[in-house]
C-alpha cells in the first residue's frame, strides 16, 4: 500500500516536504482490531506538532493522520460489532488501558497509557490502517467522506472544549483563532446556545469575515477588547499571546479553555507578562483540553447529525499531503483541509 510517513523531526519553516511517500505492507488486524480501507483523512495542526517535535511520534517512520474516514474490510478475532463494508471514522484516541480508574470513569483521554492515532500508532495518511474496533465509530450517512473527516478531531475535540466551558444559554462567549476546529465550534454554539452571542478573535481579516458569515456577533483581532466581558473563551491558536488577551476579556468567574495539544515555544516569554490582577483576579479560570474520549466522539457525531452540520472543507489529492501541511503552517486556512486517499 501507499503511505505518507514522517521519518524524522524537522522544521516546517525550512522543510516544505516533511512527509515521504513510501510502499508499506498492508497491515493485518489482530484480536479486537479491524482493517480499514481509508477513504479520506483530515489534516490537523497536531500533525505540525508531531513533525516539529512538540509532541513527537513514538517511533519513525510513522504514518500520521487522526481524522480518518474508512471502510471496514477485515476483522480480527473477537470483533462482532462492526460489519465488513461498514463506513467508520477514527479519531485522535487510538487506545487506552481500559482498566484504570480514569478509564472506568469515562476519562480514558487522561489514561497514562493513552495512545494517539498517527503519533503512537500508524494513522490515516495511508491506503489502509488497523485500529481497535472499539475506537472505530459508525458515521452518519448524511455526511460525505470529506465532510465527515474534520468532525473526528476538529469537531469532537471542539465539542469537548465546549463541554468544559460550562456555558449557559444566553451567556456571551468567545473563540480565539478561527481555523478548522473553531469554525465547527461556532456552528455548534449557535445550535446548542442560540441566545448566546459569539465573539471571535482572529489575526486574519479573512478569518474574521468568515466568522461573521457563519453567525458570529462580533469579530476582531486577537489583541482586541470584546464589546462585552465574556463568560467563557475557547482558544484554538498554537501560540501564547492570545491567552493573555483572552484572560483580560473574561468576566468575573469566567473560564478560558485552551484547545491545543501543544503551544509553540517561540513566544513563551509572553507568560512573563502574566499579571495576577489583570488576568487571574476575580476567580477567573484557565483549563486545558487533553485529547478526546470515545464518548465525546459518539456524542458529537449524534449532535452533528441532528443539526445537519456542514463543515467547510478544502480537498487535496493524497499526493499533496505536504502542500496541505505547508498551507496550515502558513495560515492559509478556511475551514478544514482533507486528503482524498482512496476515491
Amino acid at each position: 500500500m501507499k503511505a505518507q510517513v514522517i521519518e524524522c523531526i524537522t522544521d516546517l519553516s525550512e522543510n516544505t516536504e516533511p512527509l515521504s511517500m513510501v510502499d508499506m505492507p498492508v497491515p493485518e488486524p489482530g484480536a479486537g482490531e479491524v482493517l480499514l480501507k481509508v477513504r479520506t483523512c483530515g489534516v490537523c495542526h497536531t500533525e505540525l506538532d508531531e513533525i516539529e517535535g512538540r509532541t513527537p511520534p513514538a517511533f519513525f517512520p510513522i504514518v500520521p493522520g487522526h481524522q480518518v474516514v474508512s471502510e471496514v474490510v477485515a476483522q480480527g478475532a473477537g470483533v462482532s460489532e462492526l460489519e465488513i463494508g461498514s463506513r467508520v471514522g477514527v479519531a485522535w484516541i487510538y487506545s487506552a488501558c481500559g482498566e484504570c480508574e480514569l478509564c472506568l470513569d469515562g476519562k480514558e483521554n487522561l489514561c497514562k497509557d493513552f495512545r494517539a492515532t498517527g503519533r503512537d500508532a500508524h494513522g490515516g495518511y495511508a491506503e489502509y490502517m488497523v485500529v481497535p474496533a472499539v475506537y472505530a465509530y459508525p458515521l452518519p450517512e448524511i455526511f460525505s467522506d470529506a465532510e465527515a473527516a474534520p468532525l473526528l478531531c476538529a469537531g469532537a475535540v471542539g465539542y469537548r472544549s465546549l463541554k468544559l466551558l460550562n456555558l449557559q444559554n444566553g451567556q456571551a462567549a468567545g473563540l480565539t483563532g478561527f481555523g478548522a476546529s473553531a469554525h465547527l465550534v461556532l456552528k455548534l454554539m449557535r445550535f446548542l446556545y442560540p441566545d448566546s452571542a459569539v465573539h471571535v478573535f482572529a489575526r486574519s481579516p479573512q478569518e474574521r469575515e468568515f466568522a461573521l458569515s457563519l453567525g458570529a456577533e462580533w469579530a476582531g483581532d486577537t489583541a482586541d477588547t470584546s464589546p462585552e466581558p465574556l463568560a467563557g473563551i475557547i482558544d484554538t491558536t498554537p501560540v501564547w499571546l492570545p491567552v493573555l488577551s483572552a484572560m483580560e476579556n473574561l468576566k468575573p468567574s469566567g473560564r478560558l479553555v485552551i484547545n491545543a495539544i501543544r503551544k509553540e515555544s517561540k513566544d513563551q516569554d509572553v507568560l512573563m507578562r502574566l499579571d495576577y490582577a489583570r488576568h487571574l483576579w476575580m476567580e477567573k479560570e484557565m483549563k486545558s483540553v487533553a485529547n478526546v474520549t470515545a464518548g465525546d466522539v459518539r456524542e458529537f457525531l449524534a449532535i452533528a447529525e441532528k443539526m445537519k452540520m456542514r463543515p467547510e472543507v478544502q480537498l487535496y489529492p493524497f499526493e499533496e499531503a505536504n502542500k496541505a501541511l505547508t498551507d496550515i503552517k502558513r495560515r492559509r486556512i478556511k475551514g478544514a483541509k482533507v486528503l482524498q486517499v482512496n476515491c
